[in-house]
């Protein structure tokens, strides 16, 4: 039956490459690359920033990142003119080109990767009009999406490879035999039955990740009610409140799940708003839920934010990362006998 549910759950999409492990990048020869995580440099001329085009580019910058309890855009946006283009600004890390001229003949798009620095993305599209471009950018607007935000996890969860909380990992590793990385600030652990929880402690906002697992019973677990259902009984029981009668749960109303593609595999994620029962604290979550076809079970992976009167985006994005690292005992075994062949 769990052979089966993998087969069908294979069907699903998105960037195959999250979740892979690469080298660390970098070379002498390449500066390092300015910028934060998911800032985006439009380069384009003026009339092409306001005009069609760049406002189609700007809805997509602008979409407010799903499942936090305030609008925050899910890119942070910046506009240069081509004439400032120059050594300095073209280190950028998320860099999209808009070029309109009558010498292209449809509209397109080119991605590159690392050419002025490390890590970078380029996101070149030619058109040649306004129009072409804008019709173009909007039809390719989970393309963009994805590019930017790919590239951004995999350089995140890639860092996580070489530099993370080793207790943590050896804790995962002994309990459920995966391999499971996180930032090393996030270094507060505590253990419970097939459950452990990790938090950085912050005075004024605090960053959770968790790791849990429960047997496979059907796909039906890999389904919103179920999963909210699943989640609500295990975090009672490892998340409790200051005072009897308070637990961590889930606010149903707020839960967006999709199937997405975590390094060649199946994974359902989750994102939405959890809430203290009986007390006033809440924030946003986002988890991962695998298949472990070795064991029969399945993997959920969490991260959860408390962070009142700040913004949020930045800290989830960075436990999303974290979510990518996970790799189960069939993974592992699998890259052995990978490894074992070369």
């Amino acid at each position: 039956m769990l052979l089966l549910a993998a087969c069908a759950f294979a069907a699903c999409s998105d960037n195959p490459s999250i979740g892979k492990r690469h080298k660390r990048s970098g070379s002498l020869l390449t500066p390092v690359s300015s910028g934060n995580p998911y800032e985006v440099m439009v380069v384009a001329e003026d009339s092409v920033w306001k005009g069609y085009a760049g406002k189609a580019v700007q809805q997509i910058l602008d979409k407010h990142l799903v499942g936090l309890p305030q609008d925050e855009e899910q890119f942070h946006k910046s506009h240069i003119e081509p004439k400032h283009f120059d050594n300095i600004t073209n280190l950028f890390r998320n860099i999209i080109k808009i070029e309109i001229s009558d010498e292209y003949t449809m509209a397109k798009m080119i991605v590159e990767k690392d050419v002025h620095s490390t890590p970078q993305i380029i996101i070149t599209i030619h058109a040649p009009n306004q129009f072409d471009a804008s019709v173009y950018i909007t039809e390719h607007t989970k393309d963009i999406e994805s590019v930017i935000t790919s590239d951004e996890i995999n350089r995140e969860a890639n860092d996580l490879y070489y530099e993370h909380n080793i207790k943590f990992a050896k804790a995962v590793k002994e309990m459920f035999g995966c391999n499971f990385y996180i930032p090393v600030d996030i270094k507060s652990m505590k253990e419970g039955d097939n459950f452990i929880w990790a938090s950085d402690d912050g005075l004024s906002s605090i960053q959770n990740i968790c790791i849990y697992s429960l047997p496979y019973v059907s796909e039906k677990m890999f389904t919103k009610k179920p999963y909210i259902a699943l989640r609500d009984t295990i975090m009672k029981r490892n998340i409790p409140g200051g005072h009897p009668g308070m637990w961590m749960q889930t606010n149903p109303e707020f839960v967006w799940t999709k199937n997405i593609n975590v390094g060649g595999m199946y994974a359902m994620e989750a994102r939405g708003l959890w809430e203290m029962r009986n007390d006033a604290m809440g924030g946003p979550f986002i988890s991962h839920s695998r298949i472990d076809k070795k064991n029969n079970r399945v993997i959920v992976v969490e991260g959860f934010v408390y962070a009142p009167d700040k913004m949020k985006r930045t800290m989830i994005r960075r436990l999303e990362a974290a979510l990518y690292t996970l790799e189960t005992p069939d993974q592992i075994e699998e890259e052995e006998k990978k490894q074992n062949s070369k």
